[in-house]
């Protein structure tokens, strides 16, 4: 299994002039359980089973597991999933030597803006853009199996 470690923020501003590429996502939870996560996801064409176990102390890192499947079985697994299902579109922003994953919420968590960096190391330094806000990373909230589970608008 390979670790994942990443460090998620709330946006506070306009990151739109910066966006790369973006996509379409639709997600759902087979098990949202603490400690470990199985989500399908469906991202334009193409399609993930994806296991996750718990996050550690910093709630930087944790172990990751991802398949591409079939859409046409992604979309059956979906229907299956717990009740909300996320969607969002994802922007792909390069800044600095890193590239940031800002997630555009919709549906029961319109209005929530999340970006994600991918790193290296737990203490890797990495360039902040100004339309980043506060880190939320160790906040369980908004963890997207919790967002499922207790939609932003819910809050």
């Amino acid at each position: 299994m390979a670790i994942e470690i990443e460090r998620k923020f709330l946006v506070n501003g306009d990151f739109r002039s910066e966006v790369m590429e973006a996509t379409r996502i639709v997600q759902g939870y087979l098990c949202s359980a603490p400690g470990r996560t199985v989500r399908i996801r469906t991202r334009d064409s193409k399609a993930y089973l994806t296991i996750k176990g718990s996050a550690g102390t910093t709630g930087f890192s944790r172990y990751e597991w991802e398949k591409e499947i079939p859409l046409d079985e992604a979309e059956e697994l979906l229907r299956l999933c717990e009740p909300s299902l996320i969607e969002k579109t994802r922007y792909l922003i390069k800044h600095g030597d890193h590239l940031f994953e800002v997630d555009e919420f919709f549906g029961d968590n319109a209005g929530l803006i999340i970006a994600e960096v991918e790193l290296k190391s737990e203490d890797e330094h990495f360039e902040k853009p100004a339309w980043l806000g506060k880190e939320v990373t160790s906040d369980p909230m908004y963890y997207n199996s919790s967002l499922s589970g207790k939609p932003y608008k819910n809050w």
